[in-house]
């Protein structure tokens, strides 16, 4: 009798708690930090073997896997940082350090603590902010061969894998220019054809930059737009187009769902978005898009674009992006903010920004901008901003430096130094452990997928019986159509990839369930492109 007593007073409390989860948790008798804290065999009745029982250990793991998850998804402020600031300074630094680190700060946070126009200054020319470039020998074999009478070959080599190596004759000068491209990397030289007895082999020349390499002869490149294709390889990483997010962070808003949840734009934000670029409206925008919908406003209907040095630049505004009722995440805002590798932070707000506070792989850096109060600026009248960077540790340090104070009065100066900021910190998180490995994997895919190409359509030109089948020109399209980002090359490779297979005589599997498109439906969807839809294709980190 005891035993059925306790039976009926147990199980309503436990599953009462563990849908009051997702409202008023203090319905049940016992917290969550007690039953996720207290061993399991502590926390339910001895029992016999029955449904009842088997009910209650499904609660639990319920209840278990809930907590784990929430504590995946938040961010605690860390209260001691925070009480310890505000006696410091009277106020919070712009940017507090992580709670479990694994961040840099620049400038660091004893800089930060009281920064005002009437220290010194020390601000560096416009003129002197440059622009990193992530490869600067991709535009070798077009800035060299191209224009010039050169041949390449192709081969596999049971060490360092596929091969392609380019050589021009350059004889005003009496010397071969010549570069081998690698899994890892491509090396590039240039030989006095005096250091050869004679006309100089391909294997020659690939062991003269690596001595690793130990096959013992290399095919001949006969395809007519083999060209084409090594340049499209070449230049796979190089991209004229950057998008960049940008947070609106509140006073007394210290996680993800508050800054998210933003959707209305004070005039001082609006003020900042316009140094940063245009408003433009997407439907029918011809420009660099980002990934963001130009033809049924899906990505909401404005967005902030500007064009720079030479590169197209869009800011997914959080603002702007679609805003859904109910959803505490904004997933529809998070789905391109946080497929971004840099994330510009505007503060309205005496309000830290915390470096972990959005949760995502591919975010690895923030730029945090907050305005100056008004009784700390001089009586120019333009409105000051106060800089501060944080990145994660593996992202080495990029240029223009800080001034020292971190202070903008002039509004073009501050747009020139954030620009370049921007563009710097993603070329410089490419180098970050995560991304690179991911690159080197893109590399490999496209290069063993290049060699295959060349080797395939050169069998062909030259009428070889046993040459395999080659498809149309759609495989050729498909590394010459952009370049960009890793996540567009990724996706590129695993494209040509398939159509190598193709080329080998290995066919794709089609689903059968799938229907086929009618062709008024491929000329909506051809009606629908926008020009700059090709130019689109390599966009970096493009969403997936």
């Amino acid at each position: 009798m005891g035993e059925e007593k306790r039976e009926e007073t147990v199980f309503p409390r436990r599953r009462s708690f563990t849908f009051g989860a997702y409202g008023r948790a203090e319905a049940a008798e016992g917290s969550a930090t007690d039953i996720l804290d207290s061993p399991l065999a502590d926390s339910q009745p001895t029992l016999s073997a029955s449904s009842s029982q088997k009910e209650t250990e499904l609660f639990e793991i319920i209840e278990k896997l809930q907590g784990s998850r929430l504590d995946e998804q938040r961010c605690e402020f860390p209260l001691p940082l925070k009480s310890q600031f505000l006696t410091i300074g009277g106020e919070l630094p712009i940017i507090l350090p992580a709670k479990l680190g694994g961040y840099w700060i620049d400038p660091p946070l004893a800089r930060l603590a009281d920064v005002g126009l009437s220290s010194s200054h020390r601000n560096l020319p416009a003129d002197s902010y440059e622009l990193m470039e992530r490869d600067g020998e991709a535009n070798i074999y077009r800035d060299f061969f191209r224009s010039r009478y050169h041949h390449s070959f192709t081969a596999v080599d049971p060490s360092l894998g596929p091969l392609v190596l380019s050589v021009c004759l350059e004889e005003e000068e009496s010397r071969a220019r010549v570069i081998l491209r690698m899994k890892e990397r491509s090396l590039h030289g240039v030989f006095s054809l005096s250091l050869f007895p004679g006309i100089p082999s391909a294997v020659e020349l690939a062991k003269m930059l690596c001595d690793k390499v130990t096959v013992s002869k290399f095919d001949a490149v006969s395809y007519l737009k083999a060209p084409i294709l090594i340049r499209a390889f070449d230049e796979h990483r190089v991209s004229s187009n950057f998008k960049f997010g940008v947070l609106y962070q509140k006073e007394n808003q210290f996680t993800e769902e508050d800054i998210l949840g933003n959707d209305e734009e004070s005039e001082e934000f609006a003020q900042f978005l316009s140094i940063l670029g245009d408003t433009v409206q997407l439907q029918g925008f011809a420009g660099f898009r980002g990934g963001l919908d130009v033809c049924h406003g899906q990505t909401g209907s404005e967005a902030v674009f500007t064009s720079f040095h030479g590169r197209e630049v869009m800011f997914h505004v959080a603002t702007k992006l679609p805003f859904t009722e109910g959803d505490p995440q904004q997933l529809q805002r998070k789905r391109h903010i946080g497929n971004d590798i840099v994330a510009l932070v505007y503060q309205e707000g005496p309000t830290a920004f915390l470096a972990d506070v959005i949760k995502s792989h591919f975010l690895h850096c923030f730029i945090v901008v907050r305005k100056v109060p008004s009784g700390k600026v001089d009586d120019t009248g333009q409105a000051a901003y106060q800089i501060s960077v944080t990145a994660r540790d593996d992202v080495p340090p990029f240029g223009p430096v800080l001034p020292d104070p971190p202070v903008f009065t002039d509004h073009s100066r501050l747009r020139e130094f954030l620009l370049t900021k921007l563009i710097n910190a993603e070329i410089s998180c490419y180098k970050a452990e995560q991304f690179s490995r991911l690159e080197l994997r893109t590399r490999s895919s496209l290069l063993e997928s290049l060699q295959a190409e060349l080797s395939a359509r050169s069998q062909c030109m030259l009428g070889d019986p046993s040459a395999p089948s080659v498809p149309s020109a759609e495989s050729a399209r498909g590394m010459s159509e952009g370049s960009g980002g890793f996540i567009e090359n990724f996706k590129r490779a695993i494209r040509v990839r398939s159509h190598s297979f193709e080329t080998l005589g290995v066919p794709r599997k089609i689903s059968s369930i799938s229907p086929q498109k009618t062709k008024s439906d491929k000329d909506a969807e051809s009606d629908c492109l926008a020009p700059a839809e090709v130019k689109d294709q390599a966009s970096p980190q493009e969403e997936t």
